[in-house]
């Protein structure tokens, strides 16, 4: 993902619509979709609260206890932030929506400061006094 980049042209079509992130969180989103679809037993629409917990799994994964550090580094901090993410991505036509999807489904589905800081699934620590 760190080599990843996307397009000018498609930056520029990101930022006349929304300049509050990093263009690293457009590429982040886009590979939590993809790590959410290969989740499931076939691939599909993947709604507002299931993407959300998805990107949290996935930023987890890829960035460990810095997790909430870099994505607030690219300007998300919420929820919320991941679903403007997704509809300017939408409107500019990398992702579709369905009818019945609405950025609201992304309002508080969790807090990062729980989400992350808190929650973080420490490997090992089980085998800690012999358990």
């Amino acid at each position: 993902m760190y080599q990843l980049q996307l397009a000018d042209e498609i930056v520029e079509r990101i930022r006349e619509r929304e300049v509050r992130y990093d263009p690293q969180a457009y590429l982040f989103l886009l590979g939590a979709l993809e790590f959410s679809q290969e989740r499931r037993p076939v691939r599909g629409h993947i709604g507002g609260e299931e993407l959300a917990w998805a990107c949290r799994d996935f930023a987890l994964e890829q960035f460990g206890l810095t997790a909430h550090t870099v994505l607030r580094h690219w300007g998300v901090d919420s929820t919320t932030d991941l679903g403007r993410i997704v509809f300017t991505l939408v409107d500019i036509g990398l992702l579709v929506s369905q009818p019945q999807d609405r950025i609201e489904d992304f309002a508080d589905v969790y807090q990062f400061g729980e989400a992350f800081d808190a929650e973080y699934p420490w490997r090992g620590i089980d085998h800690i006094g012999g358990t």
